[in-house]
């Protein structure tokens, strides 16, 4: 939609079947695992401009990472486009840890670089949505924090917009929906989108800890997710200063309609 013929780009997935249809529109595909380099030097060679989309495996994708930065050097491109973690370099929590060292490689790097810093997705509440349905809560121990939450569909026209237009150039930008909405409002945009009444239910660590264990998460995991729970009561995805909006050229989806592609 940017201007870049479909032959110009090149989509890599460690699946690259995820990418079949993107084939069909005359992209060129590739299989690339970060975790193998000389996928990553096949991929990028050529090329000019790379998004570097963050690993999925929290504590274990600096590695990776480092082979796609290394890859990029190696290829010469003229800018690096990273979608980093909220508040990653300012905020002291524990999925923040592997955004912050690839940052920091990044900068030592020498490449002329963009970070965007994507703060939470709708999407990341589809579970939560589901549940709903059914039982008319929605239960977490953040407390009275705010989430500045947009689509998956915002952030992908964000990276688009800073990976092709000029003016960006080592920029860090914290990309965020519009409006920053409490768990109260949550609850009653779920309310709508479900049709449905939908209340908010607080819970403390202890508690969320008790029922995650009860769900059969292992301590490791659960000690994740309460501490990721406790980062956002104090206000990591909290900024919702129209950044995001203004890269786009639009408003960003508003929440209750990303509860309503939720449901489906």
């Amino acid at each position: 939609e940017r201007g870049i013929a479909p032959t110009d780009i090149v989509a890599g997935a460690r699946a690259i079947e995820k990418v079949a249809d993107l084939e069909g529109r005359g992209v060129r595909t590739v299989q690339i695992d970060y975790d193998q380099p000389e996928t990553v030097a096949a991929a990028l060679e050529g090329g000019d401009r790379v998004l570097l989309i963050s690993g999925s495996v929290p504590g274990a994708r600096v590695a990776g990472h480092q082979n796609v930065i290394r890859a990029a050097q190696a290829a010469g491109v003229e800018r690096l486009v990273y979608t980093s973690a909220p508040q990653a370099t300012t905020f002291d929590y524990a999925l923040g840890a592997d955004h912050r060292a690839t940052e920091e490689a990044i900068a030592a790097s020498g490449l002329a670089a963009v970070i965007v810093r994507n703060n939470w997705y709708h999407e990341n509440y589809a579970a939560d949505v589901a549940r709903a349905v059914e039982t008319g809560v929605i239960a977490s121990s953040v407390g009275d924090a705010r989430v500045a939450s947009a689509s998956r569909a915002d952030y992908a026209t964000g990276a688009a917009a800073v990976l092709v237009e000029d003016g960006h150039g080592g920029q860090v930008y914290e990309f965020a929906g519009d409006v920053a909405w409490s768990f109260e409002e949550f609850a009653v945009a779920a309310s709508e989108a479900l049709g449905r009444e939908v209340t908010y239910q607080r819970l403390t660590s202890e508690q969320l800890a008790a029922g995650l264990t009860a769900a059969g998460l292992d301590e490791g995991t659960v000690g994740f997710v309460v501490g990721l729970d406790q980062a956002i009561a104090g206000g990591v995805l909290s900024g919702a200063d129209g950044t995001l909006a203004r890269v786009i050229g639009r408003p960003t989806t508003p929440l209750v309609d990303g509860l309503r592609e939720l449901r489906g």
